[in-house]
C-alpha cells in the first residue's frame, strides 16, 4: 500500500497512527496539494490527502473511510467496534475530533492564504472557525472526564481521532490553552504520545 499525504496533515496523521498501531506496512510519499505542481488530482479528484493507493492503483480518500478500512486488515489493535452502540459512540468521537480540525482548517486558510488579499479576509468567518474549534476543544475534555481513554477503558480510534486534533491544533494553533482550560485533555495526549505511533508522527 501507498498513503499519499504531508507530515502537517492531521487528517494524514490519523491514518499513519492506525498503520502503525495496527503493524500495517506501507509506503508513504509526501505531497503538497497546495503547490502548482502537484498531481494528487491523479489519485483523488478532490485534490485532497490522505489518500491510500491499493495494491491494484486503486485509491482510496477521506480519512474516515480508510481508517476503517485498516482496522479489518489485522486483528492486531481492533480499533473500531462491531456495529452497535459502542461503535456509533467511536465514530461520534471521530466526527467531533474531525469537526474541530476541519474547522481549524478554514480558519487557517481564511487566515493565512497567500492568494487572498488582506482585505479579502473575513474576521466574521475566522471568528466563527475558531469558536467552533474551542467549543469542540470543551465537548471533548466533558465526554473524556475522569476516565482513562475516551471510549472505556482501552486505546481506540476515539482516542487516536482526539489526540491527532489536539496536536494538530497545538502545532498550528499554539495560542489556545487547551492544555491550561482542559487538564484531562492534556493527560491523555501526553499519555499518547508515549506510543510510537504517535510519537513518530508529530507534527
Amino acid at each position: 500500500m501507498k498513503l499519499i499525504g504531508s507530515t502537517a496533515s492531521p487528517f494524514v496523521r490519523k491514518v499513519r497512527v492506525v498503520m502503525a498501531e495496527k503493524r500495517l506496512d506501507y509506503q508513504f510519499v509526501i505531497e503538497d496539494v497546495w503547490s502548482d505542481d502537484t498531481t494528487i488530482a491523479s489519485s483523488n479528484p478532490l485534490g485532497k490527502v490522505p489518500c491510500l493507493i491499493m495494491d491494484a492503483s486503486e485509491a482510496m480518500f477521506d480519512s474516515r473511510v480508510i481508517v476503517e478500512y485498516l482496522d479489518t486488515l489485522s486483528p492486531v489493535g481492533k480499533l473500531i467496534p462491531q456495529p452497535g452502540r459502542e461503535r456509533a459512540e467511536v465514530k461520534t468521537w471521530e466526527a467531533l475530533a474531525d469537526g474541530v480540525m476541519d474547522a481549524g482548517v478554514l480558519w487557517r486558510l481564511e487566515a493565512t492564504w497567500p492568494r487572498r488579499a488582506d482585505g479579502e479576509r473575513s474576521q466574521a468567518w475566522i471568528d466563527r472557525q475558531r469558536a467552533k474549534v474551542k467549543a469542540g476543544i470543551a465537548a471533548m475534555a466533558k465526554g473524556l472526564g475522569d476516565k482513562p481513554f475516551c471510549s472505556g477503558i482501552h486505546l481506540s480510534l476515539s482516542d487516536i481521532s482526539v489526540g491527532c486534533a489536539l496536536g494538530w491544533i497545538g502545532f498550528r494553533f499554539p495560542e489556545i490553552d487547551w492544555r491550561g482550560e482542559h487538564p484531562n485533555l492534556g493527560k491523555l495526549y501526553d499519555k499518547l504520545m508515549l506510543r510510537p505511533s504517535f510519537a513518530d508522527t508529530a507534527p
